[in-house]
Parts: structure tokens; sequence; C-alpha cells
């Protein structure tokens, strides 16, 4: 039985500095933007290195960074989710600093591993930082609007940052790459700043003697780790776009070298504009219903370019043009729908292990992906796809079972929002 009540802070027990918090991300975005395209390059262009023990170096910094989201999402309970998410901006600003002065592998690796250790972080803490904001903010947005507008922020300053990159490292000067290392520590920097001096989010308490035992609870709650499960689905899915296409547009199907450029900028623009408008007009649908769609969406992404042969443009074209506008729109769905779709089921003093929790689906799916897709595309280029629509379809399917445990946090009115609250015994004052 959870009682949701905010611990107050100084002053005020409402957040403030919404606008400021979806700006500051956009800064965030722009500094991982900056930098992405360099995740590897920047050490073979800069040191003597050699590619096969950078490669190590990055695996095992990635590595060490598992544990990372169950720490955090137990710190988030007891200490609120923004402090982390300011301390994981300030560990890859230092992290991206160093970048710049190390040229042998144990500098590297230090470097390599502040950066990780703070991404990690980052993700384990921002959705529930947010989700916090949302309900001690007086905006009327609903949690899904506000995940929304962090997507658009976020794809959005990825999109820039790569932009920016691509200008300035053109001709391949040292002092170039540099230059975005420090840049993008600015931007984790600037970020960093901005969120300690203008937003303020309210700490969620429980009552005392209602505690409950943390990652214990969550090990026991069947529809969470089922969802989980389900999303690791969706979350590889929504990892092909980048990862797969190119390959498949330049190898499999011996398509022009700007085709797969295009496809990728058309998708960050489409999601920067319209993630947050496509929420609010499906803000009456199930959020079930919603992940569900996305995920037919996805399927018929899968069968349109698993039916693609090489040699003819003429129709290929279009048909990827029309099948990455069904990804896009599956993606705009799925991301803000599902955290908030988390967030409704997570008792409020555990939504910070909760939160964390749910992001290994998306770590799972990282580890995956590369494998799903080269293991099958060696085996024939149409295979990845008939397999990850089919995966796509059976977790449909899962979904639609699962739903009748979810309800009615699956719910997305008002009307269900009132009855999670009076199920639960939650005040729903927050949600208006």
């Amino acid at each position: 039985m959870i009682n949701r009540t905010t611990s107050e802070t100084p002053g005020s027990t409402k957040a403030h500095g919404g606008g400021v918090l979806i700006g500051a991300l956009v800064i965030d975005s722009v500094g991982n933007g900056l930098f992405l395209p360099l995740s590897l390059v920047f050490f073979t262009r800069l040191t003597d290195v050699p590619l096969s023990l950078l490669g190590i170096l990055l695996s095992v910094a990635g590595a060490i960074t598992l544990p990372i989201p169950v720490w955090t999402g137990a710190l988030a309970d007891r200490l609120g989710a923004l402090p982390l998410v300011v301390a994981a901006q300030v560990m890859q600003a230092l992290g991206y600093l160093a970048y710049g002065r190390v040229d042998e592998p144990v500098g590297i690796f230090f470097a390599v591993s502040l950066v990780a250790v703070g991404v990690r972080v980052f993700w384990s803490s921002i959705f529930t930082a947010v989700a916090d904001h949302a309900d001690a903010s007086t905006s009327t947005m609903r949690s899904d609007s506000w995940f929304a507008w962090a997507n658009m922020a976020r794809t959005a300053g990825l999109g820039l940052g790569g932009l920016i990159t691509g200008a300035v490292i053109a001709d391949g000067r040292t002092a170039a790459y540099h230059a975005v290392a420090y840049a993008a520590a600015g931007c984790f920097a600037a970020a960093a700043a901005v969120i300690t001096v203008f937003v303020r989010v309210p700490k969620l308490r429980h009552d005392a003697g209602q505690t409950r035992t943390g990652y214990g609870t969550i090990l026991k709650d069947r529809r969470f780790l089922a969802l989980t499960g389900i999303n690791t689905v969706f979350a590889m899915t929504g990892m092909m776009l980048a990862l797969a296409l190119p390959t498949f547009v330049l190898t499999g199907l011996r398509g022009p070298t700007w085709l797969a450029s295009a496809l990728l900028v058309g998708n960050t623009v489409v999601v920067s504009v319209l993630a947050a408008p496509v929420i609010k007009r499906l803000a009456a649908y199930r959020r079930t219903r919603i992940i569900m769609t996305a995920a037919a969406l996805w399927s018929a992404w899968c069968f349109l370019l698993s039916g693609l042969v090489p040699g003819r443009l003429v129709w290929v074209i279009p048909v990827l043009i029309g099948a990455t506008a069904l990804f896009t729109l599956a993606e705009v769905m799925h991301a803000p729908v599902s955290i908030a779709l988390v967030t409704a089921i997570s008792p409020a003093e555990l939504r910070g292990r909760y939160m964390a929790a749910f992001q290994y689906s998306f770590t799972i799916a990282g580890i995956i992906a590369p494998t799903f897709f080269t293991t099958l595309f060696n085996l024939h280029r149409s295979l990845p796809w008939i397999a990850l629509g089919a995966t796509n379809c059976l977790a449909i399917i899962a979904l639609r079972l699962l739903e009748p445990n979810l309800l009615p946090a699956a719910q997305h009115n008002a009307a269900a929002e009132k009855t999670l609250g009076d199920d639960e015994e939650m005040s729903a004052d927050h949600l208006a």
C-alpha cells in the first residue's frame, strides 16, 4: 500500500524549470552527438595504441558499467534522481576533458571508463528525474508528453552534434579532434550547471513503516519482469535503423552511399519535430495498445526490407523511404509511452530502481543486436528482417497476454489514472 507524497524542498513542493530541463537535455545530447561519430576513430587518429587494444579497452570499460543501474536506482530512491543526472554529466565532462590529454592505454582506459560510467548513470536516472518532475509540476502535460519532449530533445541534440562534428573534422587536423572533445566536455558541464541552478524537483518519499525490500520486490514483480523482457525485443528493433540499415543498403542492396545517410537524417528530423505532437494525439489510447501498434509498424518495416533485392533502385528507394517512415512513427510512439508505462506500474518509493532496472532491456538489446544482425545477414540479406519481424509479432502477442495484469496502469486517460490512484491508495493530484 503506497502513499505518494513529496519530501519538501526549501520553499516549495512543486517542481520548477521543466522547460530548462528539456533544454539542458538538448545541450547534453549535443555533447553526445559531437563525440558519437568519433567513439573509436578519436584514439586511432591521435594515439599510437593499436586498434585491437583500443577495442579491448572500450569493451572492458563498457562491461564494468553493467552493475551501475542497480546502484543508481537505489541512490535515486534515497537521494532523488536529479543530483545523479548532474553527477553523470560532470563525470562525462571530466572524461572528455581527459580524452584530449591521454595517449597511452592506462590513461585512455581511465577516460573511457569515466565517460562510460557517466553515460550509464545518466540513462539510469534521467527518466526517473523527468517522471518526478512531471508528478510535481504545475503543468497539465502528462508523463507521456514529458518523455516525448525528452525524446525530441535527445534526438535533435544528437543530430546537431553529429553535423557539427562532421563539419569540424572534415580537414582531419589534430586540433579539430581536440576541439570536438573539449566542446563535448563544455556541453556536459553547461547542462549540469543549468540543471543545478534552475531546475527543482521535490524528491518522492514513502511514509515511515511502508518500506519495501528494494530489488527483492522487483524480482518478485512478474508483470514488470515480463514487460522488461518484451521490451528487449522492441529496444533491439529500435537500434537496427542505425546499426543495420547502412550495411543492408550498401552491401545487401548495393545502393548508393548517400541513401542510408539520407534515411537516417530524415528519421532524426521527424523524431525531433513530431514526437510530442504525436504522443499528444494518442493520449486517449491505452499505453499497451500504442506500444503494440508501434511493434506492428516495426514488423511491417522489417517485412518490407526483407523483400528488397539489389539492382532495382527505381522501386527500392521509394520502398525504403516508406518503410523508414513506418519505423520512425513506431519509434516516436514506443519510446515515451514505454517509459510512461513503467512509471505508472512502479511503486513510488521504488521508482528509481524500477526505471533503472528497465534500462537493462536496452543494455541486453545492445549486446544481442550486433551478433543477431551480422550472423543472419551473412546467411542471407533478408534473414535478419524476417526474423526480427516475426519476433516483433510474437512480442505483440506476449504484450497482449500481459495487458490485463498491467491495467489500469496501461490505460492512458484521466479516469484510468484516477482509478490507478484509488486502487493503490495514491494521491492523484500530481497528475493534474
